[in-house]
């Protein structure tokens, strides 16, 4: 089936309850900090040059990535992946690219550099394999991108 990227809005932490079973069952509690967040307005991925995706096959998230500004002090220039998930059915598909590659996308104007954490090797490989470089001596960052050096990458579907 289709697999659509798109900007969420008003996401249903309902829609992300897939995500959280799996991912808690494999040990991640990420995704349930992503669906208490939305659910308390903790972040909503709202401010200025923020967005959340969310991958859709059939009308059901089966996975997502969010961008926010960087909360660890690294500057106002200084962008974060925040919580890539996407159901194990559908990896090894490009979703999780794609997913990665429309928070890069959207990243241009707002932000010059990139930062992700990850405890994950599969994760911190796909990541590499988008431009990002591993780093070493900073606090709450395994990976970063200079968005100076991005490629151009085409945006996502729209939003319905």
């Amino acid at each position: 089936m289709e697999v659509v990227v798109r900007t969420a809005r008003d996401l249903s932490t309902d829609a992300l309850a897939p995500l959280v079973t799996e991912s808690e069952r494999s040990g991640w509690r990420f995704i349930r900090r992503l669906a208490d967040d939305l659910r308390s307005a903790a972040n909503r991925f709202d401010g200025p040059g923020e967005c959340l995706f969310v991958a859709e096959s059939g009308g059901a998230v089966v996975g997502v990535c969010g961008l926010n500004a960087d909360p660890y002090g690294a500057g106002p220039a200084v962008g974060r992946v925040r919580r890539l998930y996407v159901l194990a059915a559908y990896r090894g598909g490009g979703v999780g690219r794609r997913l990665v590659q429309a928070v890069v996308s959207a990243s241009a104007g707002h932000f010059r550099r990139l930062r992700v954490r990850t405890e994950n090797p599969q994760a911190g490989r796909l990541y590499e394999r988008l431009g990002f470089v591993p780093v070493a001596g900073e606090a709450d960052c395994t990976h970063a991108l200079e968005l100076a050096e991005a490629e151009p990458i085409a945006a996502p579907n729209p939003a319905p």
